[in-house]
């Protein structure tokens, strides 16, 4: 019999590690195009997926985000709104998994771009305009363009359990 409350932690665990780690290799390997004020961060490809495993992948992207951004920028208001915009766009893209794959995609890159965008002038010296453009075309690239066939492939692969599943997280 499988035990709810370890496949939470389990979920969370596995969703912060994937995220920081592939926010910190990607940081290390293109500098500031991960947390820069122009930025395609390719771990926002997983927002998206907890239209397929649940909230606990959310909790798991907002931790993810905190190591991430802790160790990228430093900055506390990094470390706590980029996580609250994760939060939010993974929970909204659960909330709207009964609708197609696109929509859970485009909500979680509005949502991010929505809060991101909107304190990164106040970390980097660049006008609010270029601070939108620059991470709602990094958010698209991410979230509709990677992770929206991610969480198709996600889906597939849990099947008619989906739904189940997720509604258990």
């Amino acid at each position: 019999m499988e035990r709810p409350r370890s496949r939470k932690v389990a979920v969370v665990s596995i969703y912060a590690a994937l995220y920081a780690s592939i926010t910190l290799v990607e940081a290390f390997a293109t500098g500031p195009l991960a947390f820069g004020p122009v930025q395609v961060r390719i771990s926002d490809a997983l927002l998206p997926t907890c239209a397929a495993t649940g909230p606990p992948a959310a909790m798991g992207l907002a931790l993810g985000c905190v190591v991430a951004n802790a160790l990228t920028t430093g900055s506390p208001i990094d470390v706590v709104l980029g996580s609250i915009a994760n939060l939010l766009a993974g929970y909204a893209s659960w909330r709207l998994r009964r609708r197609h794959v696109l929509i859970p995609a485009l909500a979680s890159a509005f949502i991010v771009t929505a809060i991101v965008a909107s304190y990164l002038p106040l970390l980097f010296n660049v006008p609010w305009p270029l601070s939108y453009v620059g991470v709602l075309g990094g958010e698209l690239i991410a979230c509709v363009v990677i992770g929206a066939p991610l969480t198709k492939k996600l889906q597939g692969a849990l099947g008619p359990n989906l739904s189940r599943w997720a509604a258990r997280g």
